[in-house]
């Protein structure tokens, strides 16, 4: 007797809209659903996924959460796969007559064997559905009642565990998982009733990228979580459904369309949350999440992270104030369930590395609870794997010299400074399958040449292609030579650009050298890449140049712009030391427009630059005065910045011109290339006049070269009024305000100084960047003739004034 010849016998399918047979599809992990069945009397059919059909209680009273209520579970008649998302009326003078509505449907997962179970008349299972989740037991009821009449009794009770104890779901769920409709509805035959969330959906925002290390850091403002094996995925939730986005902003929702009810339950109107999706129901790894794509499912995502919320963005908020608010919007998901939180590690982070490792583990994310929300690379967030993985380009196939084995090996590479650089070949990690999958991937991309320059020895039998399909591969370590030990292939990743898998730069416990006095960690990381520049140049930059710096930065409160994963990650603005800066990088106490007082930075040796350059800084700016006398300004500056539309030889002559007015009004000056767009007009001067006075001053000047050549300049910040013209910065000239200092790196590409030049070079410079850091090293710094200071007091006033007839 067939399975499902007792279903068939009890209906007539000329009548009712049940299906007769047939599968739903084949499924990586085994499904389950709950029905809500209005019949004579209203109960719960649970099916579970097995040997080709449905398993079937009928739960008398429902589901329950609580582990002491025992539901009486009474075994029916096996029905088809098909079955597992019926949703209809069973008309009257049918068997099971009445209204059926999909009340739960996800996968299951047995904990023991399930026929033995049978057999034993105890099943022990976890549910992972969008409503229902956690551990389960189905145990079978001894002994006979009168009135069974054959009924086969069991009793379906929940495991303690997370999501045990919490809301009655039958009370809590009266509308289908599927449609949204109440039972009434689907009676009435209502179309889809729509739901989710009504607020304005978020856009898709850049996410913050972790920085490989080899050790956690410690300390209260540091929280540890469990590195995921999935895709990186921001969920936008609002008007109009759910949106799922990969890293790089590639909308995705239709490959996880599963995965999208689990959003309902999130308690907002909108929100753009940060998570990663994982192969759910038990399954592991990544490879296991790239066959549960092409399945369809089973799916599940871990939320850690909150961008923006019911229309009020949470990105500058520091993490441990986003994480909760990202709990109460969490606050009445199933816990267990498809959507759920990243649980934050307790204990030490080296010992749950550990035991993350030992059970299979990719690694832990140590995050700073203190600090904002940035879409960039950041030392902020730090990962520690447990073994070496990391994305590599394809570059090519092997040829095997095994019949049916259509490649040996794949040869891989990783961009670096621009090219693609070889790092070696994968034999290992497929099967029958994954190699026909790649080989259909490869097909139609080949070509000629090899896409990176590779050994003769290593490039025989190899067909190259278009370096555009990218691999997850798992390895030792690499040599000296920069080739993978052991390498095992484990997927790949549809997700990811090949232009964006660049070389692990290096780890952040990496060799250090002492430089000036200062250690200097990761002196082989790439902070200006194209021009190929480390961090220990840099600061061996500023060590070199320390005397020419600080003969005029040298004990001037200053601000940093610091970028502690070079050009191409997070920058920001420092006036303030922080935690771990350097004895060298000096304070000093300066009271504050609001009264308050803080401490300021200043450098007045080699070691302080070196200190800042180890603490990722690039950039010097400093104050018009010096720390012993901070209310009288020794120098006044101009800042020239040209409209886009304008070339730097208009900005030459526009600074030649101001030297002349300047030279009359009897100030002395020389210019400085910024190194960014345009020049600096510095005028040198005795601490006489004080901040009010030197601004004025500025201020009286631009605003006369502005009304006198309209077409030429403009003193107003506005963007509208600068097209076509030169804006003649005069508020730096105030106290508190910085200019960048001379010699200077700036955090742009080629690493460009700003420089100090003679007043007879300048109509030969070409461009603001003209001074690359190495041509500023050889450059022969008597050619700048930088003036003595010069005299302002309050007559000068009075000189301009008659200047511009005011």
């Amino acid at each position: 007797m067939g399975r499902l010849d007792r279903y068939i016998e009890k209906r007539d399918f000329d009548r009712t809209p049940e299906p007769r047979d047939g599968a739903a599809g084949d499924a990586l992990a085994l499904r389950y659903s709950m029905q809500k069945h209005d019949a004579t009397r209203t109960h719960f059919d649970l099916r579970l996924e097995w040997d080709g059909a449905l398993l079937s209680w009928a739960v008398t009273r429902g589901p329950s959460l609580h582990p002491s209520d025992k539901r009486l579970s009474v075994r029916t008649e096996d029905h088809p796969l098909s079955y597992l998302g019926f949703e209809g009326t069973i008309p009257e003078g049918n068997y099971g007559a009445g209204t059926v509505m999909l009340f739960d449907i996800g996968h299951w997962q047995p904990v023991e064997p399930v026929e033995k179970g049978l057999k034993k008349g105890h099943l022990h299972f976890r549910l992972h559905g969008q409503r229902l989740t956690g551990g389960w037991h189905l145990v079978r009821m001894k002994g006979r009642k009168s009135g069974d009449k054959g009924r086969e009794n069991w009793l379906l009770i929940k495991e303690e565990d997370e999501a045990s104890g919490r809301r009655d779901p039958v009370d809590r769920y009266r509308r289908s998982t599927s449609t949204n409709r109440t039972l009434r509805e689907i009676a009435a035959e209502k179309p889809v009733v729509p739901g989710g969330h009504a607020g304005k959906r978020p856009k898709f925002r850049k996410i913050q990228l972790a920085s490989l290390v080899d050790e956690a850091p410690s300390g209260k403002d540091w929280w540890h979580e469990v590195k995921l094996d999935g895709y990186r995925a921001l969920v936008a939730l609002g008007k109009g459904g759910p949106r799922i986005f990969t890293r790089n902003g590639h909308d995705w929702t239709d490959r996880f369309e599963s995965l999208l009810p689990a959003f309902d339950a999130m308690d907002c109107d909108s929100a753009l949350i940060d998570g990663e999706i994982v192969a759910g129901a038990g399954l592991q790894g990544f490879s296991s999440l790239q066959k549960a794509i092409k399945a369809g499912g089973p799916f599940r995502f871990y939320g850690f992270d909150l961008l923006e919320a019911d229309g009020r963005k949470w990105i500058d908020q520091p993490l441990a104030d986003r994480r909760e608010r990202l709990e109460k919007i969490f606050h009445d998901a199933p816990p267990l369930g498809l959507a759920q939180l990243s649980p934050i590690i307790d204990g030490a982070p080296d010992d749950a590395l550990a035991k993350i490792c030992k059970a299979g583990g990719e690694g832990i994310i140590s995050k700073r609870t203190d600090q904002p929300y940035r879409g960039t690379r950041t030392s902020n967030w730090r990962k520690v794997k447990c073994e070496r993985r990391d994305e590599f380009v394809i570059l090519g196939w092997q040829e095997s010299e095994k019949r049916g084995r259509p490649f040996a090996s794949l040869a891989l590479g990783a961009y670096e400074g621009g090219g693609l650089t070889y790092v070696g070949k994968v034999g290992t990690g497929f099967d029958a399958d994954t190699m026909e999958d790649l080989q259909s991937a490869m097909s139609g991309m080949e070509r000629k040449t090899a896409p990176a320059d590779i050994p003769k020895d290593e490039s025989r039998g190899v067909t190259w292609i278009t370096p555009k399909l990218v691999a997850e591969i798992k390895y030792a370590e690499k040599t000296d030579d920069g080739r993978l030990r052991h390498a095992v292939f484990i997927a790949l990743r549809e997700d990811k650009p090949a232009r964006t898998v660049k070389v692990e730069e290096d780890r952040m416990d990496n060799d250090r050298v002492e430089i000036a006095g200062i250690g200097v960690s990761h002196p082989n990381r790439k902070v200006y890449p194209a021009a190929g520049i480390t961090k220990r140049q840099v600061a061996e930059y500023y060590e070199a140049m320390a005397d020419r710096i600080l003969e005029d930065a040298a004990d001037r409160p200053l601000s940093l712009v610091r970028l502690p994963e070079g050009i191409e990650g997070e920058r920001f603005f420092q006036k303030h030391a922080g935690k771990g800066f350097p004895d060298e990088i000096r304070t000093v106490q300066i009271e504050e427009s609001d009264g308050d007082t803080a401490d300021y930075m200043y450098v007045s040796t080699a070691a302080g630059l070196v200190g800042a350059a180890q603490m990722g800084a690039m950039e010097f700016h400093v104050w018009g005065s010096r720390r012993d006398d901070l209310d009288r300004p020794d120098r006044m500056v101009f800042d020239l910045d040209p409209d886009e539309s304008l070339g730097f030889s208009d900005v030459t002559a526009a600074a030649l011109d101001l030297r002349d007015i300047l030279s009359d009004l009897d100030l002395p000056c020389w210019p400085l290339v910024t190194g960014g767009k345009g020049v600096h007009v510095v005028v040198p001067l005795r601490r006489i006049a004080n901040w009010d006075t030197v601004k004025l001053y500025s201020k009286v000047l631009a605003k006369h070269l502005a009304d006198t050549q309209p077409d030429r300049f403009t003193a107003s910040m506005s963007k509208s009024r600068r097209s076509g013209r030169i804006f003649i910065d005069w508020l730096r000239n105030e106290r508190g305000s910085t200019a960048i200092a001379p010699f200077s790196l700036r955090a742009r590409p080629g690493a460009p100084v700003a420089t100090p030049v003679g007043w007879d070079e300048l109509s030969a410079v070409t461009s603001a960047d003209a001074f690359p850091m190495a041509k500023a090293l050889e450059r022969n710094w008597s050619d700048a003739s930088v003036p003595k200071p010069a005299g302002l007091s309050n007559g000068r006033i009075d000189l301009l004034d008659k200047l511009v007839g005011q």
